[in-house]
């Protein structure tokens, strides 16, 4: 921001100042600075207010009233970085220290620039047992397999979480207890988890009859082995204003014949291709669906989602395909999930 200095105060400034401070402010908050520009907390009007409540008086000090352990970025952090802090943290400014702990700048989310927060469903298949992916996958769920140095499964809620959506259901099966106690009820990660446990295998669209309650929107299904920069919210917005019952995440995919092709008629060569590429578009394991879709799905029974989009067609439903542009890669064998090392830091 412009004039960080006019948002500076220190701790022996009054209430009554601090206040004038946040109002001429316009960010809704002061920065309390020691003598050499290193950053104590921060100070907002919902502090002073309750201060006020503690009976503290306006000519008090703002000693005890000030936020002491603030959440900053150090210098040189991204914007996708300090937008992923304010959405997590609940927050509208990060403010941004050097390695003195030296305010120099602050970081700010204007009410137009803010990510919506949608009450859309989120839920993430999660139990497969990994079975390509042995031995890494022994001891450990494919998507708690690290990637950059993060599980899998962290990755795809912090994309979506930074998307708006922060309602997520995991459904979990082979080593359950791996995946809960790492992400508990989400709050660490600016999200409210939940979990659906299956007892069977049920497929990807069998364990959507377990969720406790009846969904009111058009709600997510993903697969919890992918690495994807894909903007949920887009996606969202393209089921919406297609009317779609159903969405399926498609992308590209393109095999090379490795001879070449020879086109007959009768005993007569019309041509010869040689090497010809024929590209296809492939299900890339993430799906937007209306709540009434699971109506369709039978009870205690394994039913992939590739089954409900054939009964869906079957149904003359609209049904609709939402191209893929974005880095998408599916962790399934070893080198899928070297590759994905290797690619993870630029492309995230």
């Amino acid at each position: 921001m412009k004039d960080i200095e006019q948002i500076k105060i220190v701790v022996t400034s009054t209430i009554e100042k601090a206040l004038s401070v946040i109002d001429s402010g316009a960010v809704k908050i002061a920065l309390v600075v020691d003598t050499d520009n290193k950053l104590l907390g921060t100070l907002s009007d919902g502090d002073i207010r309750r201060g006020l409540l503690r009976k503290k008086l306006l000519n008090e000090t703002i000693e005890d009233v000030y936020f002491k352990n603030p959440t900053t970025a150090n210098k040189g952090a991204s914007k996708e970085d300090l937008l992923h802090l304010c959405l997590v943290n609940g927050i509208s400014q990060v403010p941004i220290v050097d390695e003195d702990r030296k305010v120099i700048d602050l970081f700010i989310i204007d009410d137009g620039l803010q990510k919506k927060q949608h009450e859309n469903h989120v839920v993430l298949m999660v139990g497969g047992l990994g079975t390509r992916l042995r031995p890494l996958t022994e001891n450990t769920p494919k998507p708690m397999l690290k990637v950059g140095g993060k599980p899998i499964l962290e990755t795809i809620v912090k994309r979506f979480v930074d998307d708006g959506f922060t309602n997520i259901t995991m459904c979990l099966g082979y080593k359950s207890n791996v995946i809960q106690d790492y992400f508990r009820d989400g709050g660490s990660f600016g999200a409210n988890i939940d979990y659906i446990v299956e007892e069977e295998r049920m497929g990807t669209a069998g364990a959507l009859t377990l969720l406790e309650k009846r969904l009111d929107n058009p709600f997510f299904v993903m697969n919890g082995d992918l690495l994807t920069n894909i903007n949920f919210e887009k996606m969202l917005d393209f089921h919406v204003e297609h009317n779609s019952k159903a969405t399926m995440c498609v992308r590209e995919y393109d095999i090379e014949v490795p001879y070449g092709v020879v086109n007959v008629a009768n005993e007569n060569i019309t041509s010869i291709i040689e090497k010809p590429i024929h590209s296809f578009f492939v299900n890339s394991g993430i799906y937007l669906l209306e709540p009434d879709c699971i109506d369709l799905i039978p009870d205690n029974k394994f039913y992939d989602m590739p089954t409900l989009f054939e009964e869906l067609i079957a149904a003359k439903e609209k049904i609709i395909s939402f191209p893929l542009q974005e880095y998408w890669l599916d962790i399934g064998r070893v080198a899928d999930y070297e590759k994905a090392n290797a690619e993870y830091h630029d492309i995230f």
